[in-house]
């Protein structure tokens, strides 16, 4: 899944619950933050490794029970997981899921394609059509909040 798609869901996330998006939005992005630079610059071999590791649910735990920020980042987290998860399996790779126990488990043949060409190999996958989908729902909800605003007109005027 895209990086900007795991933060419109966290922001959508946001909007319809009671949690902070922009907790939820710093939570779905911290596995890329954290993996895909660690696999640029040859740490790992995988773009899913540390941060996309369902046993760092030693680190979220905690962190959920902190409080109401910690309990968004935490979720934010576990969103992009199971978003990460929901793509490969679309996608027809549902072995590659084991990333989410990485270290313990890895893939025996992962998509190791760093951003730019993951993106091209992306297009036109079932997991893209997906994301249109989100995206689109997701402009559609922005349009008719923007247009609901204007019918309203200004609230503080003065006459």
């Amino acid at each position: 899944m895209l990086f900007l798609t795991h933060l419109l869901a966290a922001a959508i996330l946001g909007r319809v619950s009671r949690l902070s998006p922009l907790w939820l939005v710093v939570g779905t992005a911290v596995p890329d933050v954290v993996d895909k630079p660690l696999a640029m610059v040859g740490v790992t071999t995988l773009y899913h490794s540390v941060g996309h590791s369902v046993l760092l649910v030693i680190v979220a735990l905690p962190l959920a029970l902190s409080g109401r920020a910690g309990l968004s980042a935490a979720l934010g987290w576990a969103l992009h997981l199971s978003l990460d998860a929901l793509h490969v399996v679309l996608n027809g790779r549902p072995g590659d899921a084991v990333f989410l126990l990485w270290p313990a488990v890895t893939p025996t043949d992962p998509l190791a394609l760093p951003p730019g060409s993951f993106f091209l190999y992306y297009l036109w996958s079932p997991s893209f059509f997906l994301e249109v989908m989100l995206w689109l729902t997701a402009a559609g909800l922005l349009i008719r909040h923007v247009t609901r605003s204007a019918r309203a007109g200004p609230r503080d005027r003065i006459d």
